[in-house]
């Protein structure tokens, strides 16, 4: 499928710009303009299909799926973690989401289970694994972000942490009921591409940087030169990766390019993937945010708990993976 992509980038860099094919430069040059290309038509028809697939499962329906499903805790915390995957989510929409799911009745843990799921577990990024590494990968990231929302949003839950949560969130009534008629196939279609465009016009910047890493890296990183550091032998490498990642922000599909660098130069899996985990699901952004409905310590305790989840999961997959 990308071949004709390939013989574009060799064509443009060893014949139209002159670079020497063997050189370093000439690698990080031929690697940045192939997967620039690649990347974002992957984007494209990713971002197109989820967001119309998503678009039967509106922030609103979510909220009462889970209320109506408060019964039972532990279905309520799959439940949760799975709508997480389908349903639209970015930093901005956490505050309102968690308001609403709080007013709607939604027992603490389940609601923590979505938002821990929401972000980690990126539909975007699930397409783009696939794409970028198959099938075994993309399941392994799903299947382990799931997992840590839905054991994570069971543990907050037995703490019984409700008195931790901002005052203001328990007074507010955001229960409006709006009755919409459902768009139509073509409002859908046409509501899709338009969110397409713009998500696209927001994260490319990150994408180019991601690939412009790995651009660097493919030249001059020699395959396997991580190895000591970051492999499989490194007991440390899985809590670098998180410690490194908290802190930053970047969208998924900007991580993805690099992370597949760092495996390629002998960064572990799980640990690469542990790394993009905490850039995803722990960013500064959406912990600031939270803060807002969040006291300190709670969000301390999620932090832990999650940042605690996904090293497990890193070194667990560094086990299991060759």
């Amino acid at each position: 499928m990308f071949t004709p992509i390939q013989i574009f980038a060799d064509w443009l860099i060893y014949n139209i710009f002159g670079v020497d094919k063997a050189s370093k430069l000439g690698s990080a040059l031929n690697f940045f303009v192939f997967d620039t290309i690649k990347i974002f038509i992957l984007l494209l028809i990713i971002i197109y299909a989820i967001t119309f697939i998503r678009s039967f499962f509106p922030p609103e329906k979510t909220r009462k799926i889970l209320a109506k499903n408060k019964g039972s805790a532990f279905i309520g915390h799959i439940l949760a973690a799975l709508l997480g995957i389908v349903t639209p989510f970015c930093s901005c929409s956490a505050v309102p989401l968690f308001i609403g799911f709080v007013e709607a009745g939604v027992p603490l843990g389940v609601t923590f289970s979505y938002l821990i799921a929401a972000p980690m577990v990126n539909e975007v990024a699930l397409g783009l694994l696939y794409g970028l590494f198959g099938w075994k990968i993309a399941l392994i990231y799903i299947a382990s972000g799931e997992i840590i929302a839905i054991v994570s949003g069971i543990i907050l839950g037995k703490l019984k942490l409700e008195k931790y949560v901002e005052g203001y969130v328990y007074e507010m009534n955001v229960n409006v009921e709006i009755d919409l008629p459902d768009p139509t196939t073509k409002e859908r279609l046409l509501d899709s591409w338009t969110f397409t465009r713009d998500l696209i016009k927001k994260i490319w910047i990150y994408v180019i940087i991601g690939i412009a890493i790995g651009g660097v890296m493919h030249g001059w990183v020699p395959a396997g030169a991580l190895a000591k550091y970051a492999g499989k032998d490194n007991p440390f490498a899985v809590f670098v990766a998180v410690a490194i990642g908290i802190p930053l922000y970047s969208n998924a599909a900007g991580i993805i390019p690099l992370v597949s660098e760092l495996t390629r130069a002998g960064v572990a899996t799980g640990t690469a993937l542990s790394f993009m985990m905490a850039v995803t699901a722990l960013s500064l952004p959406e912990m600031i945010l939270l803060r807002r409905i969040l006291k300190p310590k709670l969000l301390a305790i999620f932090i832990s708990i999650v940042g605690l989840g996904i090293v497990f999961t890193g070194y667990l997959f560094n086990f299991i993976i060759p």
